[in-house]
């Protein structure tokens, strides 16, 4: 084989997103930090899983068409600095491919070299051992590849046998990687692309009805479900079989969702049943579902109410736009009050436990009816989405205020004065971050070894601006041990939320044991309620 058509490299980028998606949760084990977050293998398969669909939508596929939705499907779809690489490498490679008609070795190793350019670019400081590292090395050994065979088989085997070997080396060029004894998980992640695609050039047969279409747009520029909304709740889960689930099943199961509903999508893969099912009956759905086996991964979402927001929002983009606007990214009953009550316009519920994409950021931008609008990302794999995001918003000015925290998100807006102009609020604003000292107190999701710290499974840890301090088992000593790194003779102020595991009692008690410990500076206990972390901690 010596050129490759459109419809084939569909069904190749297809192969690609499917063999992450399958592998997602063993590259998250290779995360070194074992925190329970938003992990790089579900925020790459996230990513690619976002542009598949648009892929899958494209029925006369042209090389051009392709790269529309690979790019427009990921960059959009990106979540986590992974996912906003990933998208860029895409980006890249469909910039350099998009008006040919077929492929040959050199225009795809040329693609990966142009991949490799972009996504380079778009992080401000490149690390080698690395996601990047593996994509450029694969890259120049690709280049070299393809001015010696026009095979594509030939070529896709050398370039493989390339990714592994760097892959494989990143523990020598970073050393928490080394040991931790893993490899990097994004470089993981980006291997496991090229593999499905290699798979399917080597004849591996792709059903494409596992993927979802993406949702066609009408002519008024509302989804054409919402033009004419019949069934009113968009409904999906995963069943985890218990028992068999044989064709009959499947059947059985798809008419009984096709008596209540439309848009039916029931794909059994081994031991689990995915389903998508627009109904006005949802819990009817999933008490189906829950004759087969026990569900994961439940979403129910109102498209009635969701249609009607979008009519009010057009509404109110009638009135004049103010000077400046906020959109936060926040958990948490408590600390989504405090933001809030500071002024933040747009909330995107997400943090560790999920990343927002950049398209969850421009539909938070695009409900602000600011001239300006501030973002606080509040966590540090947010902040390449949210400048994603940036870079595709034209009508509107906008100011990313790079807080890693919710602390520093909150004390950044205390700081913001409406009387100023935004370039001056900046400036304070980010100011004011530079001088804040943040802690997060939370358990071990798995045993590893990192900083000269062994960690085990379940262990209370301790993590401040500078990474993990404080390991033990109770959860009030390690707190305050974490205080104790990050209090000194010239703090002022210490601020503690409590989060939604942690008694509002054990929560004083922790308080009353500071204010004896630091009586020179203000402590201040709010609640937060966020999941996964018993206390977040600022110091100033």
């Amino acid at each position: 084989m010596n050129q490759i058509d459109a419809s084939f490299v569909q069904k190749m980028f297809i192969g690609g997103a499917k063999r992450l998606e399958a592998n997602k949760e063993y590259i998250n084990e290779l995360n070194v930090f074992p925190v329970p977050d938003g992990d790089t293998g579900t925020n790459m398969t996230m990513t690619i899983m976002a542009a598949a669909k648009e892929v899958n939508s494209v029925e006369d596929p042209t090389m051009k068409l392709l790269a529309k939705a690979i790019s427009g499907g990921s960059l959009r779809g990106a979540r986590g600095n992974s996912g906003v690489i990933l998208s860029q490498l895409f980006r890249g490679f469909t910039k350099s491919i998009k008006d040919l008609d077929v492929l040959a070795t050199r225009d795809v190793a040329l693609g990966f070299r142009k991949a490799v350019d972009t996504a380079y670019k778009a992080v401000m400081k490149p690390k080698e051992g690395t996601i990047l590292t593996v994509a450029r090395v694969t890259a120049e050994h690709a280049v070299k590849i393809s001015k010696q065979t026009s095979d594509f088989e030939e070529f896709a085997t050398a370039v493989m046998d390339a990714a592994n070997d760097i892959l494989n080396e990143t523990p020598e060029m970073l050393p928490v990687l080394k040991e931790a004894g893993v490899v990097d998980s994004g470089g993981q992640g980006l291997v496991e692309v090229l593999q499905g695609a290699v798979d399917v050039l080597m004849g591996k047969e792709v059903d494409l009805t596992t993927i979802p279409k993406a949702v066609k747009k009408v002519s008024n520029g509302e989804t054409s479900e919402s033009a004419d909304i019949k069934f009113g709740y968009c409904t999906e889960f995963i069943v985890m079989v218990e028992g068999e689930f044989h064709s009959r099943d499947e059947i059985e199961f798809k008419e009984f969702l096709t008596s209540m509903g439309d848009s039916i999508v029931v794909v059994a893969d081994d031991d689990i049943v995915k389903v998508h099912v627009h109904t006005n009956h949802p819990g009817k759905a999933i008490e189906k579902g829950l004759t087969y086996g026990s569900l994961t991964s439940m979403k129910i979402d109102n498209m009635r109410e969701e249609h009607e927001e979008r009519l009010q929002l057009n509404e109110a983009k009638a009135e004049p736009a103010k000077d400046m606007g906020f959109v936060a990214v926040s958990i948490g009953e408590g600390l989504n009050d405090i933001f809030r009550d500071l002024g933040v316009d747009y909330l995107i519920e997400g943090g560790q436990t999920m990343n927002p994409s950049t398209e969850d950021m421009l539909n938070a931008i695009e409900q602000v009816n600011a001239k300006t609008v501030f973002i606080l990302p509040n966590n540090k794999n947010i902040i390449l989405a949210a400048t994603q995001a940036k870079e595709l918003v034209e009508d509107k000015e906008i100011i990313i205020i790079p807080t890693t925290t919710v602390p520093q998100g909150i004390s950044a807006l205390v700081m913001f004065e409406a009387t100023e102009d935004a370039k001056s609020n900046e400036e304070t604003m980010n100011e004011m971050v530079e001088g804040v000292k943040t802690g997060e107190v939370t358990y071990a999701v798995r045993d590893t070894s990192i900083n000269g710290k062994e960690i085990k499974i379940d262990d209370i840890m301790g993590i401040d601006d500078n990474g993990i301090q404080e390991v033990g088992q109770d959860v009030q000593m390690v707190t305050l041990e974490l205080v104790a790194d990050m209090a000194d003779e010239d703090s002022e102020l210490i601020c503690v939320y409590y989060g939604q595991d942690t008694s509002k009692e054990d929560a004083n008690k922790l308080m009353e044991r500071i204010e004896e410990i630091y009586p020179d500076c203000d402590v201040q206990l709010e609640y937060g309620g966020q999941p996964i972390y018993y206390y977040l901690i600022s110091v100033e």
